[in-house]
């Protein structure tokens, strides 16, 4: 697979004080759009009010007419090799999308956080362990890890990572979740997990509350 490299964009929220020192990214599933998570900025803009938040559009346009709905890497096979082929060539719009984004709002490398839900937690995951400065936090949702296998030798920072799945997900089995932080743990990851009971695949306000405070913590 090719390494795609348009450039991104997607709805902002500024942040609600005069200036923003930290940046949250939120990272989009598949089949959804930025305009499907920034709703999330102004749920947790009042717990980080030195914030500012972007959600990107990602990398793929869906190949069927109607509303606009994206993808980070086409889902076929539904297996770890089409997982980590597709973060890979995903990997490089998204990197250059914080780079700029980082510049544009004047906030330090080390104080960006990503925030990403199914297949946006691949993403966030892929490139957040990747990069040359470690971000603040990762939040992954109803995800999994793409390469688990790979992540030993291709580890580059080791940030906090914090996991939330739901017990009842319907799309991502919430195994997952323990496939992910055994992989995150094994390569000297610091990692934060919940359960969150009765959930299926989606963020309900717990899910919010869990994420405002474990990104309080390393923002704030």
């Amino acid at each position: 697979m090719t390494e795609v490299t348009m450039k991104l964009d997607g709805p902002r929220r500024a942040a609600r004080s005069s200036k923003a020192r930290s940046l949250v990214v939120l990272l989009h599933g598949y089949g959804a759009s930025g305009d499907d998570l920034i709703d999330l900025a102004d749920m947790m803009g009042a717990g980080l009010p030195d914030t500012a938040f972007v959600a990107p559009h990602a990398v793929e346009p869906m190949p069927y007419p109607g509303a606009a709905a994206y993808q980070w890497f086409a889902l076929s096979e539904r297996d770890p090799e089409e997982y980590i082929s597709g973060t890979r060539s995903a990997a490089p719009a998204l990197e250059d999308f914080l780079d700029e984004e980082l510049q544009r709002t004047g906030v330090p490398a080390e104080r960006l956080a990503l925030v990403g839900f199914s297949q946006g937690t691949m993403m966030g995951l892929h490139v957040g362990l990747r990069r040359s400065v470690a971000p603040a936090a990762i939040v992954g949702l109803s995800g999994v890890i793409a390469g688990a296998r790979l992540l030993p030798g291709e580890i580059a920072c080791r940030p906090p990572v914090m996991l939330v799945h739901g017990s009842h997900d319907e799309v991502i089995p919430v195994a997952a979740i323990h496939l992910t932080r055994e992989a995150l743990a094994a390569a000297g990851v610091a990692v934060d997990w919940h359960v969150r009971e009765g959930l299926g695949h989606g963020i309900d306000e717990e899910v919010v509350g869990l994420t405002v405070r474990f990104l309080s913590e390393h923002l704030t």
